[in-house]
């Protein structure tokens, strides 16, 4: 056994364990904002995991560059995402303003501000 096959031995599952959860945590938290939460951030970790277990093992430039421009596209659209969907559900009401510590978004909730 190589050092990559003990890297991939130890990636993988662990890229599974936190996609699962992450996807336990959508179920099971009470607010859309946690589970938006849930939803990106140890799925994007887990991915990322999964990815470099994957990479571990591919022995050619174009595999492993197509790896490495997952991961980036990833780490860019996740956040935007998660953002876009979060103040999409503030704007529609759809999150409890008194669960919020620090809301900065109520001036600014009028659309053209």
């Amino acid at each position: 056994m190589t050092a990559a096959d003990v890297a991939t031995a130890v990636l993988l599952p662990a890229g599974a364990g936190f996609s699962a959860v992450g996807a336990l945590g959508v179920v099971r938290f009470p607010d859309l904002l946690s589970r938006l939460h849930a939803a990106t951030k140890p799925h994007t970790i887990g991915l990322l995991l999964i990815l470099a277990g994957a990479g571990a093992q591919v022995s050619t430039g174009p595999a492993a560059a197509s790896l490495l421009l997952v991961a980036v596209f990833q780490l860019i659209t996740a956040p935007v995402a998660a953002q876009t969907i979060g103040a999409a559900a503030h704007r529609a009401g759809a999150v409890d303003r008194a669960a919020l510590v620090l809301d900065e978004t109520h001036e600014a909730d009028e659309p053209g501000e």
